[in-house]
């Protein structure tokens, strides 16, 4: 294995990097480079930070009740999306009658932002979590569909066709062959599509949200608290780190073929 492929060399440089940063914002913040009034220092970072975690709170919560709730959100729009979005682009991956039924509807939906919905969502589910979740939901089905779809397209037909001379056939075929040909892209799409549902996390807690790292956000915004600003970015930021590290876990085991 080369030097460029080992993890550990990676990761001592990603650290180094992140140590790098914070060391030029140290000094910057110490220096007057960068004035404190547009953006906090690390004493600043770390006072509102202990406030959020330890000390009376902010937005009308902690950070590990706001956190938990964010990712509750996330997990269920996410999940919901791809329960529905991958089979989905599976089908029409495989069945051209399929294609022809679902695209055009598909194709209609697809160039809504997700953030479009928020007014429906209000209208139909009101300001509690079910609207938050109908917008995360859309920011993660298209990509869930459209890579799945893509994955089964992509998948050889004389690799279709040797496993039906073998005897796969039906379900056997979609199990053993078209589901395992289609995974790289499905995951792909998943990655997408959790990504989508970050993107959208903000805007969704913005409607009436009791709790969330979005809730945090928008009343630092109020409340003119950079400090506040910076800390909930960051819990957004290692929230979905977290969050790609599990689905790569997954991943890895789902394609134990793949691993190194």
């Amino acid at each position: 294995m080369t030097q460029n492929g080992n993890p550990a060399v990676r990761i001592a440089v990603g650290v180094a990097t992140i140590a790098g940063l914070l060391v030029l914002w140290y000094y910057g913040s110490q220096s007057g480079y960068i004035h404190r009034q547009d953006f906090p220092s690390p004493e600043q970072f770390f006072r509102a930070a202990r406030q959020l975690m330890t000390g009376e709170g902010f937005a009308d919560g902690r950070l590990h009740e706001h956190l938990l709730h964010s990712v509750y959100i996330i997990l269920l729009g996410f999940v919901a999306a791809t329960a529905i979005g991958v089979p989905l682009g599976l089908w029409m991956g495989w069945d051209r009658r399929a294609e022809a039924l679902i695209n055009p509807i598909f194709l209609l939906i697809r160039p809504i932002p997700a953030l479009a919905w928020i007014p429906l969502a209000i209208v139909w589910l009101g300001l509690g979590d079910a609207a938050k979740v109908m917008i995360l939901w859309f920011a993660a089905f298209v990509p869930a569909v459209i890579n799945s779809f893509t994955g089964v397209r992509n998948i050889d037909r004389p690799v279709i066709e040797a496993s039906r001379m073998l005897g796969a056939s039906g379900f056997s075929l979609v199990k053993d062959v078209i589901v395992p040909g289609a995974l790289p892209s499905i995951f792909t799409g998943l990655r997408l599509s959790l990504q989508g549902c970050l993107t959208a996390l903000v805007a969704a807690e913005l409607l009436g949200a009791l709790l969330g790292l979005g809730k945090v956000l928008y009343q630092a915004g109020l409340d003119i608290y950079p400090a506040m600003i910076l800390v909930g970015m960051v819990a957004v930021a290692v929230t979905g780190f977290a969050l790609t590290i599990a689905l790569d876990i997954v991943e890895r085991f789902s394609m134990p073929w793949r691993r190194r």
